[in-house]
């Protein structure tokens, strides 16, 4: 027999109630964003711990589900070093990119397109036929040309590392119209050499989101935030406009470069908010876009005299 007794219904009513208020708190940001792009680039250790994976697939399904079109972008260092390691190759760095030879370039798109992509695209379809993986050569997505960092003042060779210089959101749009997650690879066509290019995830992700006119660029990583005052604070800066970014900018480490330029570029190419999230915190994209707190760093673009005061 069933418990009917006023006791039995009143705890379910008091277990029952968070759930309500934790859905009524995401009504207004659901609203906000129902029908909107949102560009996530995938990244850090949720690319490398199962429960992460796990928990970051059914997040980016959550949010196609609310009405939003979720677009995934990634790279996959460590599994390239894992994979160059294998093959012989020796991982070197110059200015804070991977200098990719020819072998290794074959390495770097074998891995990103063949074992990256395709287990994040199953991980997705364990929900539902959302999923479809590209890379930036499919459609003319991503062209680039050959990217000559300067390091001390000389131009030095990195080898098929690429700087983007067009985007085609063709191939994506029809994707996103059909009711399907794109999710892309970070390689690029060449735009003059016939070559193809490694180009870095969180630039790649920037560059998509501007050219989608996204209304969110999401960037997963594994710090908290941008910190503050790093290393003698560990205070997260919540809130930042662009300017007071582009000051920050040369401050920054290496690591983080890369992120809050991309970051930069999204707002300034017009992209309403960019944000850097903890990736090693379960279901931080919902946390981050659907609750009044947030988490992690959020940049906006420069406030205009009439818009002072607003959120």
């Amino acid at each position: 027999m069933s418990d009917t007794s006023p006791k039995s219904g009143t705890t379910r009513k008091h277990t029952a109630l968070p759930k309500a208020e934790i859905l009524i708190e995401a009504l207004p940001w659901l609203t906000r964003h129902h029908g909107k792009i949102v560009v996530i680039k995938f990244g850090g250790n949720a690319m490398v711990n199962e429960e992460l994976k796990a928990a970051f697939a059914q997040d980016v399904v959550f949010l196609r589900h609310a009405g939003l079109r979720p677009v995934v972008v990634h790279g996959g260092g460590p599994q390239i070093s894992a994979a160059l390691d294998r093959h012989g190759i020796v991982s070197e760095f110059k200015a804070g990119l991977r200098v990719t030879t020819e072998d290794a370039m074959d390495v770097v798109r074998m891995v990103l397109a063949g074992q990256v992509q395709r287990e994040l695209v199953g991980l997705l379809n364990q929900h539902g036929p959302f999923a479809v993986g590209l890379t930036g050569e499919d459609a003319h997505t991503i062209t680039a040309t050959k990217h000559t960092p300067e390091i001390d003042g000389e131009s030095v060779d990195i080898g098929r590392v690429g700087e983007i210089t067009q985007i085609d959101t063709g191939a994506i749009e029809a994707l996103l119209a059909d009711g399907r997650i794109p999710v892309v690879s970070s390689i690029a066509r060449s735009q003059d050499d016939g070559h193809v290019y490694n180009v870095n995830a969180d630039t790649a992700a920037a560059a998509l989101a501007a050219a989608l006119g996204a209304e969110t660029l999401m960037v997963l990583t594994d710090v908290e935030g941008l910190y503050e005052d790093w290393p003698n604070s560990d205070e997260v800066i919540s809130r930042l406009t662009a300017s007071q970014l582009e000051k920050l900018l040369p401050e920054l480490s290496s690591g983080m470069v890369p992120k809050m330029e991309g970051c930069l570029h999204a707002v300034r190419g017009g992209v309403n908010t960019a944000r850097v999230i903890d990736g090693r915190v379960q279901h931080s994209i919902l946390l981050e876009i659907f609750t009044d707190e947030g988490i992690g760093t959020m940049v906006v673009p420069d406030e205009k005299p009439d818009e002072q005061g607003e959120s």
